[in-house]
């Protein structure tokens, strides 16, 4: 008796099982063969937001697909009412938060798609990603409270209320937050430019999050500083308004050298490397400063492309303007000091 009540109630579900695990199957069957198909294709046209919608969809279509197999088998049950529409309400519930995770996967994708081919207005942080993915997530909570009818008045009344308290135990955080967008929109500092703050610490800008500021430095360690902070520096930014920076080199020459020679294979010299470092759109310059104690004081001023590109362009300098200084007979004198002790004549009777 026991064994045939179970085959009748596992006959009953057999339906909606069934529906179940055939949407299960669909939603396997498209993400693992039909994705991949297209994820080839994609991957050899020029457009970017194939791939985006790809990574959007992303394990979503197989629960997509489940849940319609879902729908789909509550209508092949013998529910009744309360549990029915229980059921119902439940998947579509899913359904909206589902469709919220695609949609704000894609405005993702798709702003920092945007963000990279116009970095001047909107560049590429993980501050607007976290913004962007935030009100999508609230909005799709939003649609849910209004499906299942809860008014969202009193929810929005405790939210002001609890806000200020909030706001008070976070003052600092919410500081940092509101610092971050600032530094984000007004575009003074952005992911990639080389920045010196007033406190000394430099390096490239590798990452503006809601609380802090990732700073890398030459030698590749990182410098963490908070938004806060960083908006009341001052910031010396070396990719604006242009990325190029002056490389300036202090050199000498004996007195006995042809200061005009001298000029001409340091203008040489520095417009052949400039040329190589792709900086051949600007003219080096040679000034004479000073007599010093032992030689005749000159600077030298080129361009490098950015910031850290002065170090290798003075280096290869100086060793080639040793080079040829050398070659051209040019002395680039040591360090010296000549004293000259003047004669007293002896005075009469010996004295």
């Amino acid at each position: 008796m026991m064994e045939t009540m179970g085959i009748e109630k596992l006959s009953i579900l057999l339906p909606g099982l069934a529906f179940i695990a055939a949407g299960f199957l669909v939603g396997v069957v498209v993400e693992k063969i039909i994705f991949r198909q297209l994820k080839r294709l994609f991957l050899k046209t020029p457009w970017e937001g194939g791939s985006i919608i790809m990574r959007s969809l992303r394990g979503m279509v197989i629960i997509l697909c489940t849940i319609a197999g879902g729908h789909g088998a509550l209508y092949n049950l013998p529910l009744t009412e309360n549990p029915f529409f229980f059921f119902q309400k439940s998947l579509v519930v899913i359904t909206i938060l589902t469709v919220t995770v695609v949609v704000a996967r894609l405005t993702d994708g798709l702003i920092m798609l945007y963000a990279r081919r116009a970095e001047a207005l909107l560049p590429s942080l993980s501050l607007s990603s976290h913004l962007t993915m935030l009100v999508i997530y609230i909005i799709g909570l939003l649609i849910v409270f209004q499906y299942l009818g809860i008014s969202i008045t009193p929810i929005l009344t405790a939210l002001g209320v609890g806000g200020l308290a909030v706001a008070l135990a976070l003052k600092d955080t919410l500081a940092n937050l509101f610092a971050g967008l600032h530094i984000l929109f007004s575009r003074q500092v952005k992911p990639g430019d080389y920045i010196k703050l007033h406190t000394g610490e430099e390096g490239y800008v590798d990452d503006i999050s809601w609380r802090s500021t990732s700073i890398k430095t030459l030698v590749g360690n990182l410098v963490i500083v908070p938004n806060s902070n960083l908006a009341a520096a001052v910031i010396t930014n070396y990719y604006l308004p242009e990325k190029d920076v002056p490389v300036r080199v202090s050199l000498g020459v004996s007195y006995g050298s042809d200061l005009e020679k001298v000029e001409k294979i340091a203008l040489q010299v520095a417009r052949g490397l400039m040329d190589e470092m792709g900086m051949n759109k600007f003219e080096p310059l040679v000034r004479f400063q000073s007599f010093g104690d032992f030689s005749i004081n000159f600077l030298v001023i080129m361009r490098a492309k950015e910031f850290a590109d002065q170090y290798l362009m003075t280096h290869e300098f100086i060793k080639r303007l040793h080079r040829r200084f050398r070659e051209e007979g040019i002395e680039i004198p040591f360090p010296i000091r000549t004293v000259y002790l003047k004669k007293e004549m002896a005075l009469p009777g010996g004295k």
